[in-house]
């Protein structure tokens, strides 16, 4: 059984909601140490988030965590004012609606303690309209994770406008002392950054596929073995910085640069749609890959723990 832990002041955490996000952050909360009152008020939500843990362990194992006895320190409270009165750091995780994580929120800020974090994983709706609830609007910030949060380091720290500082740099200090990698935005952007990088990926990729270039498996093959392998160490900036030579991105910029722009114009006016047909293409091509979806998840968390052992970003490295 993971000791009991202390993370940046934080032992006891409340996690509400118990869908993906939430089960995965409740499986690193507890594999870290930490005390997890999960809230959620669906009948079955305590076998499905123990089923989801049992399936997370062996990759929480892979990056360096004990496993053993996971569960010994996770309760279950659907009354979301009592699982709040006496956690440190609530991590909400609610459906993307905002009137519904307005509600949510007035209900925590009116039973947990004057000095608990408020952080929300919400994928999109600003920190800046769902603390418009909230008597003390400065107490919220987005927790962003790239899902699966226990396994990906990010986190995408996003103050809203109210937000104190004080509680951005709480909840960065936690989430370090958690073992995760935050980063905090400088102004609010639908979708943070995270999701648009990877929307905007996704749109060539489904128009690629969808004009007959390539197929679904294909594209993916292409992009592991180049700028996926190469983004796990250098990132876009880097990756042209380091492609400009000796001049770097002032030499970069001005010759390869005009090429691009042409390149973005043609993809700009590029019509991709999800209409019926490229739903079609797309699902039917996505049985190629062959396997259940846990065993292909399975296979992509084993790669990607591996790359991540590969790079010295595990909780506690194995030999």
């Amino acid at each position: 059984m993971p000791e009991q832990n202390t993370l940046a002041g934080v032992r006891r955490v409340t996690v509400v909601g118990g869908g993906v996000i939430g089960a995965s952050w409740t499986a690193l909360f507890l594999a870290r140490g930490l005390a997890v009152t999960l809230s959620d008020p669906q009948p079955d939500i305590e076998r499905s988030v123990r089923d989801y843990i049992a399936r997370a362990a062996p990759a929480l194992d892979g990056l360096g965590l004990d496993t053993a006895g996971l569960t010994d320190r996770l309760t279950f409270e659907a009354d979301l004012a009592a699982a709040v009165r006496d956690t440190d750091l609530v991590q909400e995780n609610g459906p993307e609606r905002l009137e519904l994580k307005q509600r949510i929120w007035r209900t925590i800020e009116d039973n947990a303690p004057a000095t608990a974090i408020f952080a929300t994983s919400t994928s999109g709706i600003p920190a800046t309209d769902i603390a418009e609830a909230l008597g003390e609007p400065g107490r919220l910030v987005v927790g962003h994770p790239f899902n699966p949060p226990h396994l990906v380091p990010l986190v995408e720290v996003v103050p809203g406008r109210k937000t104190s500082p004080e509680a951005v740099e709480r909840a960065s200090r936690f989430y370090t002392a958690l073992g995760k990698k935050p980063q905090v935005l400088r102004k609010e952007v639908p979708g943070f950054v995270a999701n648009r990088l990877q929307s905007a990926i996704f749109r060539e990729c489904v128009h690629l596929v969808a004009d007959g270039v390539v197929t679904e498996q294909q594209l993916d093959d292409i992009v592991t073995s180049s700028i996926g392998l190469r983004w796990a160490v250098a990132g876009p900036f880097l990756t042209f910085h380091l492609g400009g030579g000796e001049g770097g991105l002032a030499h970069f910029l001005p010759h390869l640069g005009v090429a691009m722009e042409h390149a973005w114009k043609e993809m700009a006016a590029e019509h991709v749609a999800f209409d019926d047909e490229t739903v079609t293409l797309l699902t039917e091509q996505a049985a190629d890959f062959g396997g259940t979806i846990d065993q292909l998840a399975e296979r992509r968390d084993q790669g990607q723990i591996a790359v991540m052992r590969a790079l010295g970003e595990t909780y506690a490295p194995k030999d």
